[in-house]
């Protein structure tokens, strides 16, 4: 069971968080189910940024990212060597630590 560190965003989590996921879970819905109110304007379809994050430790035991989410990365803002988007991040048994950046491309954010 892999346990994820999210650094504090001033917006979705102040204080930051810290959390056990399950293996096999899609990012995305491991923060949404702890609390994480992370963007996800195209409901976890591959077809937008708005679920970008920075994957600062247990990036390299994450399968690589397909083409589609490589072209959709290209339009995240504050794109780094580490970005990915949560949508498309299968969790492993590794630990990780994610950044949530301050902004998207989004224009109308999303509420669930």
């Amino acid at each position: 069971m892999p346990h994820i560190t999210v650094r504090p965003h001033p917006v979705l989590c102040a204080e930051g968080s810290s959390f056990d996921a399950r293996s096999g879970q899609f990012l995305c819905d491991a923060l949404l189910k702890n609390g994480i109110a992370l963007e996800h304007a195209c409901e976890k379809s591959c077809a937008c940024s708005t679920c970008h994050v920075i994957v600062h430790e247990g990036y390299d035991s994450l399968a690589p990212a397909g083409d589609d989410e490589e072209d959709q990365l290209g339009r995240a803002w504050g794109l780094s060597a580490q970005s990915r988007l949560a949508c498309q991040v299968v969790l492993r048994q590794q630990d990780l630590v994610i950044e949530l950046p301050l902004y998207t491309v989004n224009l109308a954010r999303e509420r669930d």
